[in-house]
């Protein structure tokens, strides 16, 4: 069975996640299939992208799978990891992605999310940012679209806490777009995406590029970057990470010892 579908609905493409058994987690395999998705839609000229899980589900997609992260000794969110793959597709494709979301997010889901131009959830939506509770240190660019989206004080909550925050206060914070009822999700989308497809496909390219271009902000020394991998190292190869990662394949809380 396909993990993800794909349609077309005028000058829309849609994407739907279709692994609900895994929580659509978003596993390499997933990760393939979404690249895929959003190279055949490229092809085929849509000017907005929506993407969703199946109507109904309790969980838009579970994130990162953990199973796949490596036990220690190696940076787990390299450049080149699945998860950041996913996310620079999604940033790059040339025309509006909306996040279309209803039930919960976890972790890189929710990264997933921020790095599309809108989301539009249903009032159960729910979002958590959860490397915390993994001993996992999450990479620079993940947290840089944290604190562009959020700033830095409510991206520094959801981080520290590991908490998840509801589709209200996502709106507050202007983490998402709309929040609208269940029943209304999946129109009120699909005519927010009609509304973009009216308008002049080379504008709304142009500027979406522009968007990019201006959101990448101040350029930091090498220096600091050379830092934060060092910073980060000390975290994916200390005991805490191990331990993180082995309790959640041993479905247990884990014990931490800041070591």
């Amino acid at each position: 069975m396909a993990l993800v579908t794909t349609a077309i609905q005028g000058k829309t493409g849609i994407i739907t996640f279709s692994n609900p058994e895994a929580r659509n987690c978003l596993s390499g395999e997933m990760v393939e299939a979404l690249v895929g998705a959003f190279d055949e839609l490229e092809k085929q000229a849509v000017y907005a992208v929506i993407l969703r899980a199946e109507p109904g589900v309790k969980v838009w997609s579970a994130g990162h799978n953990i199973k796949e992260l490596p036990e220690g000794r190696r940076d787990p969110l390299n450049y080149y990891d699945s998860l950041g793959v996913l996310l620079r597709r999604v940033q790059d494709f040339p025309y509006p992605v909306i996040a279309m979301v209803e039930g919960t997010v976890w972790g890189g889901a929710c990264d997933l999310c921020i790095s599309c131009d809108m989301i539009v959830c249903a009032e159960n939506a729910t979002f958590a940012i959860t490397p915390a509770k993994l001993g996992l240190p999450y990479n620079a660019s993940g947290v840089v679209h944290f604190i562009n989206v959020l700033g830095p004080k409510i991206a520094k909550e959801m981080f520290f806490t590991a908490k998840p925050i509801s589709a209200r206060q996502a709106h507050n914070v202007s983490m998402v777009n709309h929040v609208v009822p269940a029943p209304e999700l999946e129109g009120f989308t699909l005519a927010l995406a009609d509304s973009i497809t009216a308008n002049a496909p080379l504008a709304i390219r142009v500027i979406k590029h522009q968007f990019r271009l201006l959101l990448k902000g101040t350029p930091l020394p090498a220096e600091t970057f050379e830092e934060i991998q060092g910073l980060r190292r000390r975290v994916y190869d200390s005991d805490d990470y191990k331990e993180g990662v082995l309790s959640f394949k041993e479905k247990r809380p884990p014990v931490f010892t800041g070591r």
